[in-house]
């Protein structure tokens, strides 16, 4: 991450590094264009067993938050997208998932270990780094915090 980014507000959270990334199943994503949403990125690979518990209550957090401007992007760490595809699929998972590589690894400080999921604010600022899994009940309540801010 670099140092020097100016942040808004009381605390200093830095600006999360921008990405144009292929999307498993359409376009390229850039990262920027949620602004204004609060973004979960999850760093994941379909081999990883932490990954697999995590996912479900992902798509859980999807659905009970997208109207009040939550966007999940996973970050597929795996080599290549033939095995997320049908993973994606028997997962049902709801949000945008882009083929990670080891660059966008670096620009977030090192993807060493999976899973990693970074919390961001409508600004597109880090306010979270969650190293390993994560109960749910810490998303939920760390979303739901972001959500409330303006």
């Amino acid at each position: 991450m670099r140092s020097g980014t100016q942040a808004s507000g009381p605390k200093q959270h830095p600006l999360a590094p921008d990405f144009t990334l292929a999307q498993v199943n359409g376009p390229s994503l850039t990262l920027s264009s949620y602004r204004g949403h609060v973004v979960l990125l999850d760093f994941w690979a379909t081999w990883c067993v932490p990954c697999r518990e995590e996912i479900p209550h992902f798509v859980e957090l999807q659905d009970k938050f997208r109207a009040q401007g939550l966007q999940i992007i996973g970050v597929s760490m795996d080599d290549s997208a033939d095995p997320v595809r049908p993973f994606s699929q028997q997962f049902h998972m709801n949000y945008p998932i882009v083929m990670g590589n080891a660059k966008i690894g670096e620009q977030y400080g090192g993807v060493l270990g999976l899973p990693i999921a970074f919390l961001l604010d409508r600004d597109g600022r880090i306010t979270k780094k969650h190293i390993g899994a994560t109960p749910a009940e810490v998303f939920d309540k760390e979303i739901a915090t972001l959500l409330l801010k303006q």
